[in-house]
């Protein structure tokens, strides 16, 4: 029997994660939560513009926990832990891409505890993080050994990011540096990224100081830069780097990055992609060192097509659901899980 699965919000990744469950030969849509009002009570493939599905949309939580379904694919813009711990106190497992990739014992008592009572498990998953920032660096280290160094770094042209709002409100392009370095931006990707850091630094042992540094830099514009909020000013935020940091010492031991950019011109500093463009990157300093480039998450400026860095997200979250529902109670990171892969597309399987 096919596992049934309910899609929690309707964003770029809920859309894509409702398209994967469809192609999944292990999974079926049982139902569908959405945020707005103007969504309730429609087909969910009217919501995702392909022919009726036959399942209903509902912004009312009650009806969601009282669905019969095995799992929640919780992908709103924000996570918010009273609605996880309700999901997962129903009976219903939750994956992810908004948090709990590692989580501490303090993050993650009350959650626990509902997933157990629930008999259920909680699982956070992603690409950065949730994939390239931990997972994927730690396997190709096995690779090497004597190992002393772990790099993950991302390099995006945010003028592909068709998300106005969060581009300026929330990430700060279009302010002034010192308003953009006070934002929220630091503080919401810290937690993520500190527990890719620490995971890290758990699975390879290293001594590192428990605490992960966290740092950013910004770079201004120089000439006007149009931008998916618009023309962004001279002086005015055009790109953003933001440094996770685990130290044995005085020695770093593992760095996550992340690179936004407006582009790779009219930038203070003069910030580039290098010859490599757009990707994402890891890095491992052993017996022998290794380099992995990875390409296809970030869409070519003015091309055609969904953000495949979003479509990539919610990809690993539905191929996870069948190991997520398989686990122990709990909450379960990728040291917990089986392997994970994509599975053929219906017309070869």
């Amino acid at each position: 029997m096919a596992l049934r699965v309910v899609q929690w919000a309707t964003g770029g990744v809920g859309v894509a994660a409702i398209k994967g469950v469809l192609e999944h030969p292990e999974l079926e849509l049982a139902g569908c939560w959405v945020h707005s009002a103007d969504k309730a009570g429609k087909d969910v493939g009217e919501l995702i513009g392909t022919e009726p599905l036959g399942v209903t949309a509902t912004d009312n939580v009650d009806e969601i926990l009282a669905l019969d379904a095995d799992a929640v694919i919780y992908s709103p813009l924000l996570p918010n832990p009273d609605e996880v711990a309700a999901l997962l106190r129903s009976g219903k497992n939750v994956v992810t891409p908004v948090g709990w990739v590692y989580p501490s014992e303090r993050q993650s008592t009350a959650l626990r505890d509902a997933a157990i009572e629930g008999n259920a498990t909680l699982h956070g998953t992603g690409i950065a993080p949730g994939g390239i920032s931990e997972k994927f660096p730690l396997l190709f280290s096995a690779f090497s050994t004597g190992v002393t160094f772990v790099r993950a770094e991302e390099y995006s042209d945010l003028r592909t990011y068709e998300a106005p709002d969060v581009v300026r409100h929330v990430m700060g392009f279009g302010e002034v540096p010192d308003k953009a370095l006070s934002g929220p931006m630091q503080k919401l990707l810290d937690g993520g990224f500190i527990q890719a850091v620490r995971m890290i630094v758990d699975k390879a042992g290293f001594n590192a100081d428990p605490k992960v540094r966290s740092s950013q830099e910004i770079a201004v514009a120089t000439a006007p830069i149009e931008s998916p909020i618009g023309v962004i000013e001279p002086g005015q935020v055009a790109g953003r780097k933001f440094h996770w940091e685990a130290l044995v010492g005085d020695e770093v031991v593992v760095r996550v990055t992340v690179n936004w950019l407006m582009g790779e011109e009219k930038l203070d500093p003069a910030w580039t992609f290098g010859p490599e463009g757009q990707r994402y990157e890891m890095e491992v300093r052993g017996n022998p060192d290794i380099s992995i480039s990875v390409k296809g998450f970030q869409s070519a400026v003015g091309g055609e097509g969904p953000e495949y860095g979003i479509v990539g997200t919610a990809a690993h979250c539905v191929n996870s659901v069948p190991a997520v529902c398989a686990a122990e109670p709990g909450i379960a990171t990728y040291l917990d899980l089986p392997l994970i892969s994509g599975k053929a597309a219906p017309r070869l399987s």
